[in-house]
């Protein structure tokens, strides 16, 4: 997709943007639930830090989709993964910017395939290749929210596990800045400059 993106992102812009500029997104879904992610955490000398863990199966799932170009964030927390969470994600980027022409960036979740699927007037969707999650920089947001908002923590219930999921989410989504130096890959943004050029 390194190589391949330049020239389908100028098709795309041709054909379906009519040439206007695009927003570039990236999108994917992650599951949190109740299960305590223990990791290593300081404590003074001689103290040893005592760390609960838990097993419990509910989930909750965060929905997102960022601009590789600028961090920007959008995301949803919904209770399942499927074909109508997936139509309300979408149907809500497509509010969230009206006036812009996205092109966002799927994996081949069978959710994602299905005919159900109806992507609004401003949003066209673009599969990665399959097996290929690395391409995907939405992966690393999922990895600095489970790094600094849940690990070594261990939720009462399923509505505490999403008043935290939420507040890591609005940290994020109000700091496009942090997210820009995670998800603001070279050959993406290169891929994107090279599509407007002739």
């Amino acid at each position: 997709m390194e190589k391949k993106l330049p020239k389908i992102l100028r098709e795309v812009i041709q054909d379906w943007a009519g040439g206007q500029a695009i927003k570039l997104m990236f999108q994917d879904e992650a599951r949190f639930g109740r299960i305590s992610d223990v990791r290593r955490c300081w404590a003074p000398y001689p103290m040893r830090p005592m760390c609960q863990a838990m097993l419990t199966h509910e989930y909750s799932y965060a929905y997102g989709a960022v601009d590789a170009c600028t961090g920007e964030l959008d995301s949803l927390i919904l209770p399942h993964v499927n074909t109508y969470c997936m139509q309300l994600f979408l149907d809500e980027v497509s509010r969230r910017h009206p006036d812009e022409r996205i092109v966002m960036v799927i994996d081949g979740a069978g959710w994602h395939r299905s005919g159900m699927l109806k992507a609004p007037d401003n949003i066209y969707l673009l599969k990665l290749p399959p097996y290929a999650p690395e391409l995907n920089p939405i992966e690393h947001v999922w990895d600095e929210l489970r790094e600094k908002f849940f690990h070594n923590r261990v939720f009462a219930s399923l509505d505490a596990l999403e008043e935290q999921l939420a507040l890591g989410l609005r940290t994020l989504e109000q700091n496009p800045e942090t997210v820009r130096t995670i998800v603001s890959w070279d050959w993406i943004v290169s891929s994107l400059i090279t599509s407007f050029m002739k």
